[in-house]
């Protein structure tokens, strides 16, 4: 894993104070995730974060999971991610979001990747191994369960493409 800069969410949350707090939990615990000798001296820490932001506030941000630089969060409340999703740099994400696999059974394999500078509105649930790309803005209330490409609008239950944006 590549060296995490636990402020580099920082700026993207600057007027948000919540979601500045839980990001640089969040890539704090994922430094100390990333290394056994860390994970046994600071158990305390990934314990806290596990109570605290995970159960407490209720924001399911795995510290496996792989988070490029710069999400932003509105509101947090509700949001899930599986630690098998991968998430690009500059994404947005609005409270009561899902993203993770289909089933019980399904591995971290079969979850979503999503690229770079995606707006992912309220309520959405993005299941199963599906590529969102890059430049995408995804309506809230959406379900996805396919690919989409890059540069566009989704909206909808089962989701679709409303509008294709310029590159």
């Amino acid at each position: 894993m590549a060296k995490t800069d636990i402020f580099q969410d920082w700026s993207k949350n600057s007027k948000n104070f919540k979601g500045q707090f839980v990001m640089m939990n969040f890539r704090l615990a994922q430094l100390l995730h990333s290394n056994l000798i860390t994970k046994i001296v600071f158990f305390w820490y990934l314990l806290y974060y596990r109570i605290f932001i995970i159960w407490i506030l209720g924001i399911e941000i795995p510290p496996s999971t792989s988070i490029g630089k710069g999400l932003q969060l509105f509101h947090g409340q509700s949001l899930v991610i599986n630690p098998g999703t991968i998430l690009g740099e500059n994404c947005v994400l609005r409270h009561s979001v899902t993203l993770g696999n289909k089933s019980l059974e399904d591995s971290f394999d079969n979850c979503p990747k999503i690229g770079n500078n995606v707006n992912i509105g309220s309520q959405t649930c993005i299941l199963g191994k599906v590529t969102i790309g890059d430049n995408v803005v995804i309506g809230a209330g959406s379900i996805i369960t396919k690919d989409f490409p890059s540069n566009c609008v989704i909206v909808g239950n089962p989701a679709r493409i409303l509008k294709m944006l310029e590159s």
